[in-house]
């Protein structure tokens, strides 16, 4: 899966989600760099230029998978998220590597994205998965909310850092009894 399947442009009533260039380097570091933003994450200095660059820019774009987070209304970047590790055997796909700006936590932005891209890549794929940091309960609880179950967890590191990681699945059909449909 490449192309258009990775990377669509995507249009709801709060946001667009459209293919992460490379020249939105600057909008999205502005929208990734408060600290609050990082502190429930393994990487937890992300909100520093040159580490959000190396450390997630860089591999965002390398991916073919990253999407920008896009305000309908005032055209801002205020975040990111990316579809990867596409299984095409077993139609298999994680969405992650996702965040806003704080000041869109708790308006629907992240369910937007979330329904968006998980509209989309239904098409294609019979499971998502989700990886989130142990510690990470605001996304843990996001995930849980769309009907993601519990798979396992592994012990990984970031920068020498150890965490636990947390894996969890979704199926079509767990995903629209969670959201009624």
């Amino acid at each position: 899966m490449t192309g258009t399947y990775l990377q669509p442009t995507l249009t709801g009533k709060m946001i667009t989600l459209r293919p992460l260039l490379a020249e939105d380097f600057d909008a999205l570091y502005e929208a990734a760099s408060d600290p609050v933003i990082w502190a429930m994450h393994p990487d937890s200095q992300r909100y520093e230029r040159d580490i959000f660059e190396q450390r997630f820019f860089n591999g965002a774009i390398s991916s073919g998978g990253a999407l920008a987070v896009v305000d309908n209304r005032s055209g801002r970047v205020i975040g990111s998220s990316r579809y990867y590790d596409w299984n095409p055997e077993l139609r298999e796909i994680a969405i992650g590597f996702t965040f806003i700006e704080q000041a869109c936590w708790g308006k629907g932005v992240n369910a937007e994205m979330k329904a968006l891209m998980l509209n989309h890549i239904f098409d294609y794929a019979d499971t998502v998965w989700f990886h989130i940091a142990e510690e990470n309960i605001r996304s843990v609880r996001a995930v849980e909310k769309l009907g993601a179950d519990y798979s396992h967890k592994e012990d990984k590191a970031v920068e020498d850092k150890p965490f636990v990681q947390l894996y969890y699945t979704l199926t079509l059909p767990a995903y629209r009894e969670a959201c009624g449909a």
